[in-house]
């Protein structure tokens, strides 16, 4: 394990560009929403939001002026309803906006909208940021290649994303690793599939907290699933070591029962399961998978200092040279994903046949 892997610094948000566009709108990701997100910064008044403890969150509760408070509740319950029920509003009778809070640290700072259904009191979430084309592919991404849907939707400079329930890693890595033998190499067998989701498509910087457990109780112990929730850093750095979760800290108590309960031909019996359905995944969707591709290949998203690193860093990995020719880091992701798809399989990824 390493000591540390964090991003060089902050990144800088990757604006969305035509080609992106047309293709959100080409598969429903795109529409009018009532309000952008520079809308929200206009509140008036803020207050620390503190978690059951007592412990600050780190999130701000915001409050609106009275002339804009009612325009900015009925705008946030019909993006919930664009969200949940494809812009059905007679479900708007029936929600209220309970709060409001505002993250001020992250690269999208976003809003996290509660909502509460008043015909029994249920309650859910949605975030409302600015839109960055990192977080879009990184989002296309998991939809396409992960056993996880996502919904998001953009409108210009800003998007909402549906939240995504589970329990965050770190707080579930403090908690709920003390468990049953089988239910510990479940956990481990998980992470192992996540780690090899992350690297097929290049999605960095997951450390505990940027992604959530899911918890199915099952009929002998629990099933488990790790599920990103941060998008930002979808292949933007330069380093190999920062798409692989087992290289972070933060995740050391679960790439230890690993280490305790598995062995190492096993861990390669499961990566082979994982490459197996995202080659899948890619077959099902091949169509939608190719014009993505064809897409981030030709977009800008980071730099040519972090591309270079990272052609030779993964160059080396495969021991294949495919990667000199790449010039973006679409062009990577896609490398990446051929030769990991077909290293094993001995089958073509459906790109470039």
């Amino acid at each position: 394990m390493m000591k540390g892997n964090v991003p060089s610094k902050k990144k800088v948000l990757i604006p969305v560009r035509e080609p992106l566009r047309k293709y959100l709108s080409l598969h429903n990701r795109a529409t009018k929403l009532p309000i952008q997100y520079r809308d929200l910064l206009r509140y008036d008044t803020s207050i620390p939001l503190v978690d059951q403890v007592g412990h600050d969150t780190l999130w701000e509760t915001v409050f609106f002026s009275e002339s804009d408070r009612e325009y900015v509740n009925e705008a946030m319950k019909f993006i919930y309803a664009l969200l949940k029920t494809d812009g059905d509003v007679e479900v708007l009778q029936h929600l209220t906006v309970a709060r409001i809070d505002f993250c001020t640290f992250g690269n999208t700072k976003p809003f996290r909208i509660r909502i509460i259904n008043r015909l029994n009191d249920n309650y859910d979430h949605f975030y409302v940021k600015k839109a960055d084309a990192s977080r879009i592919y990184g989002l296309e991404l998991e939809d396409l290649l992960s056993p996880n849907r996502v919904m998001f939707l953009v409108d210009g400079d800003t998007m909402v994303e549906e939240h995504v329930a589970g329990i965050p890693g770190d707080d579930f890595m403090k908690h709920h690793l003390v468990d049953t033998p089988f239910n510990q190499i479940r956990i481990a067998k998980e992470f192992i599939k996540f780690n090899e989701r992350c690297f097929v498509r290049l999605l960095g910087d997951m450390r505990s907290y940027n992604y959530i457990v899911g918890i199915t109780p099952d009929i002998e112990g629990s099933q488990f699933r790790l599920r990103a929730i941060d998008f930002d850093q979808q292949s933007y750095e330069g380093r190999k070591s920062f798409y692989l979760p087992q290289y972070f800290k933060e995740n050391n108590p679960v790439i230890f029962l690993g280490m305790k309960h598995m062995r190492p031909e096993t861990v390669t019996q499961y990566q082979l399961e994982e490459r197996s359905l995202i080659a899948a995944r890619v077959k099902t969707s091949a169509e939608q998978f190719s014009g993505l591709m064809e897409v981030m290949v030709r977009d800008e998203l980071s730099t040519e200092e972090k591309i270079g690193q990272l052609k030779e860093d993964l160059g080396y990995h495969h021991k294949n040279r495919s990667f000199e020719k790449c010039k973006t880091m679409g062009a990577i992701v896609l490398t990446n994903i051929q030769l990991l798809l077909q290293k094993d399989f001995k089958q073509s990824i459906l790109i470039g046949e």
